[in-house]
């Protein structure tokens, strides 16, 4: 049986003079948690089946929920640290786990290239290693996906992707919490992915079809998605019935979707490709032009940082536009991460229907 979550909130147990703010959650009776992830590497989400990442959202909004709107103290990781090691700058993936992590009352502990050089001064096995004495996890922001599966074979603690060339899970998490709390549920939706065939994309293409959801994507010639991971990623559409489209035509994969997505089109890294990069990209900025052919219920998402040649100001600043939203989410779906590898937690609030 379904309910809203307004009804909670209307329970006298919940109403303790704070504000609240109430999201589309669909929610169904109490279940008993199967899933157990703690101990477990988060380098990609094609390690996780579907339940498995359901169940890391729904912690996520139960995190939200009992924090920012109950006002409930969580030191679920008092006592633990996190080594946090960054070879590329960031925003809201150093704050959101910071943040994230000490609001949990756990320490977290911030290692640039100024710190620490994975490889170069000391070996990433060695690395591995000493982590593993003196922290609890390890979140890694790095630009080979290779480096974080040498640390994740090593290492005898939790390693958490926290960017690299092939993949971006945990951007995805917060995509998709954002969305199940806008759209009520994420089977059905239809993603429409212009821009870049880059680890955002994959990630996306690693773990839309377990919802349910389909995905059209365009990339320019030249650009398109890692061959592997289309191949897999084909596998999981036809298992579940969902439909994948990659296209060259940015108004192919507009067409009838809800959630139109784009990202940067020059990733840190790339900067001497960037005047090759602008000209190939060309006809690919998101614009009402390309929101007309969408869904009439469509939306929009961008990882952030945004460049207006990406998507113009009209878009981004609509009602339409989720973006602030999903860069919230960020801290809520890192922090249910952390909690779920490094602790026996179970969500309180009932679990929501995808």
């Amino acid at each position: 049986m379904l309910f809203n979550l307004r009804i909670l909130l209307n329970n006298a147990a919940f109403r303790n003079g704070h504000n609240f703010v109430v999201r589309n959650f669909r929610c169904g009776q109490p279940l008993q948690n199967k899933v157990q992830l703690k101990g477990r590497d988060l380098l990609t989400l094609k390690n996780f089946t579907g339940e498995e990442i359901k169940y890391i959202l729904w912690l996520s909004a139960d995190l939200k929920f009992r924090i920012k709107q109950k006002g409930e103290y969580l030191p679920l990781l008092q006592g633990k640290s996190l080594g946090m090691i960054f070879e590329k700058r960031s925003t809201r993936t150093r704050l959101s786990t910071e943040t994230g992590f000490a609001l949990l009352g756990g320490h977290p502990c911030f290692l640039t290239t100024q710190d620490i050089h994975l490889g170069v001064n000391e070996s990433l096995m060695d690395t591995a290693r000493v982590l593993s004495s003196m922290t609890d996890a390890v979140l890694a922001r790095v630009y080979k996906q290779s480096d974080l599966d040498t640390l994740a074979k090593e290492a005898s603690i939790p390693i958490i992707n926290g960017l690299s060339d092939l993949y971006h899970p945990i951007q995805i998490l917060a995509d998709y919490l954002t969305l199940q709390e806008h759209y009520g549920s994420l089977k059905g939706l239809t993603l429409s992915w212009i821009g870049d065939g880059n680890n955002i994309l994959h990630s996306i293409m690693m773990s839309a079809a377990k919802f349910g959801m389909h995905l059209q994507a365009a990339t320019p010639k030249g650009y398109e998605p890692d061959p592997s991971v289309t191949k897999l990623a084909e596998q999981y559409a036809k298992e579940n019935g969902t439909k994948l489209l990659l296209t060259n035509d940015p108004l192919e994969a507009a067409k009838g979707g809800n959630v139109l997505i784009t990202d940067t089109w020059i990733s840190m890294g790339q900067e001497e490709e960037k005047k090759k990069r602008l000209q190939a990209f060309q006809g690919y900025q998101v614009t009402m032009k390309t929101a007309k052919v969408a869904a009439s219920d469509w939306t929009f998402l961008h990882c952030l940082p945004r460049k207006p040649e990406e998507v113009d100001d009209e878009v981004f600043y609509s009602p339409q536009s989720l973006v602030f939203p999903e860069a919230e989410n960020r801290k809520w779906t890192i922090m249910a991460v952390m909690v779920s590898l490094l602790t026996d937690y179970s969500p309180q609030l009932q679990k929501l229907k995808f």
